[in-house]
């Protein structure tokens, strides 16, 4: 059982259960008699800044509470140090919460995991100076997001809901160069998935049969279908099931340069780079509770 913890809180995460969950998580931590470091910046980049120090001051173990946006800042600051990540999941999506089978609606349960002290060492995803946890998204799916974040109203998923059908009606396939471990591929697509893990987007299992420990990326490629295609594929995402596509493709990889026009990468769920964009694996690079 760590003996002090960093706790890094996204209070707004999932419509203000960052805020409830961070309370119940301190207060079963404190019960233990574990030291509690409580700290929540007012943005992204003051996160990351605190977080940062701390694991710089030695912390044994940094603890997020919010969703996958609050893993990649916490990423960022332990990737390849000997601070243990510790997640308290409080967000829409919850992937990298997923991979390890933690509570996702019971905080202190999720607490308890941190305080048996059993970690799991991980690869991560790593372009240039920054690293990502689940999947990076280069093509449909990012254009998506980038349509979402421009919109102002509604909320909540239903913004992405709004954006996917906008996104669609004028949407043409993508023209992509690869580089998988040398060997170039030329070739339209609707997108490009890089994963360090297996889902991204809550569940969406896109890049199915990835594993967290095998030192590799798994990079699919969904090559051009019809817009009444990609509507009845989407369904099978959730369960994997969508690799028998006949327009399907799936590399593994140690490294891989994506390259298309115009297009702004997602990973985590967060903005992460224009491409075109080296990634490689970083084999070991996270230690989590799990």
């Amino acid at each position: 059982m760590p003996r002090e913890i960093a706790l890094l809180t996204n209070p707004a995460a999932g419509k203000g259960r960052g805020a409830r969950a961070r309370l119940a998580a301190i207060e079963r931590l404190r019960s233990e008699g574990v030291s509690v470091r409580d700290l929540s910046g007012k943005d992204a980049d003051e996160a990351l800044d605190l977080a940062r120090a701390v694991v710089a001051d030695g912390a044994e173990a940094l603890v997020v509470v919010g969703g996958d946006g609050m893993v990649h800042i916490g990423v960022q600051a332990v990737a390849g140090t000997a601070t243990a990540l510790g997640i308290i999941p409080a967000g829409t999506g919850n992937d990298v919460a997923r991979y390890f089978d933690l509570p996702r609606k019971d905080p202190v349960a999720a607490a308890d995991v941190v305080l048996r002290g059993a970690t799991r060492k991980i690869d991560l995803a790593r372009s240039g100076t920054k690293y990502f946890a689940t999947v990076l998204a280069a093509g449909f799916d990012a254009l998506v997001n980038e349509r979402a974040n421009r919109m102002t109203w509604p909320r909540g998923q239903m913004r992405y809901n709004l954006a996917t059908l906008a996104e669609l009606r004028v949407f043409r396939p993508l023209h992509y160069t690869l580089d998988l471990d040398g060997q170039q591929l030329v070739l339209d697509a609707m997108l490009v998935a890089v994963g360090n893990g297996p889902s991204f987007g809550g569940g969406l299992r896109i890049t199915e049969g990835a594993l967290l420990d095998d030192g590799m990326l798994d990079v699919v490629v969904i090559k051009p279908m019809s817009r009444g295609s990609l509507v009845r594929t989407y369904p099978k995402l959730f369960k994997g099931t969508h690799v028998t596509h006949p327009q399907y493709e799936h590399h593994r990889v140690h490294s891989v340069t994506v390259a298309s026009p115009g297009i702004t990468t997602y990973a985590d769920g967060e903005r992460f780079g224009d491409l075109p964009l080296t990634v490689d694996c970083a084999p070991g690079a996270l230690t989590v509770y799990a």
